[in-house]
């Protein structure tokens, strides 16, 4: 799946929603979800987007909403907050912070509130919106942490796991200067921002 492809928008669409909270709204989205994804092309991204629908079908919601707390709850969402990942210090993170934020004011669009400007759901979000191409830059630029971020999940056993390798799969290959992925030991000094 390209940038170019009008897909990508659809993928990052479904992959917003599946981040958010496990709620009876998810179960009444699903349906919606379930066709947006059967028109991406086949690969990655519609595959891993199917498995973790699956995964929603056959979980109890009791389990869903225990297993988002674990994985997104507030002492582990802010892995999910690309910007807390950016190496350099507090002002550095929070420059790369402003940087998000001005690709929502640039496009057009406030934020909801519910997820600061960095987090993958809200990037997401604002593919979906239409802002495809600043979306896919700002992911393409965090591409070692969304990697890291997979084998964190994978490494937990999350289904979360399928939603950012399908995010993943719509960005376009990495460049011979890509940023190296911290690692999760040096991530632990980002924990007071």
């Amino acid at each position: 799946m390209s940038v170019l492809d009008g897909g990508v928008r659809t993928a990052h669409m479904v992959a917003s929603v599946l981040l958010g909270r496990p709620d009876e709204g998810l179960r009444e989205a699903w349906p919606l979800l379930a066709r947006s994804v059967a028109t991406l092309p086949f690969g990655e991204v519609r595959n891993r987007l199917t498995a973790f629908l699956v995964h929603v079908a056959a979980t109890s919601q009791t389990a869903l909403e225990a297993h988002h707390a674990a994985v997104l709850g507030p002492e582990r969402n802010r892995r999910f907050r690309l910007a807390c990942h950016s190496p350099g210090d507090a002002a550095e993170r929070q420059e790369t912070l402003h940087r998000f934020e001005n690709a929502f004011r640039t496009a057009g669009f406030g934020l909801s509130g519910e997820q600061p400007a960095d987090h993958l759901a809200a990037v997401c979000e604002l593919s979906a919106r239409g802002a495809v191409d600043p979306a896919v830059q700002l992911l393409r630029e965090h591409r070692a942490d969304l990697a890291e971020l997979r084998g964190e999940l994978e490494e937990e056993g999350s289904p979360y796991a399928h939603i950012v390798a399908a995010v993943q799969a719509t960005i376009p290959p990495a460049g011979p200067r890509a940023r190296r992925p911290v690692p999760c030991a040096a991530r632990s000094r980002f924990t007071a921002w």
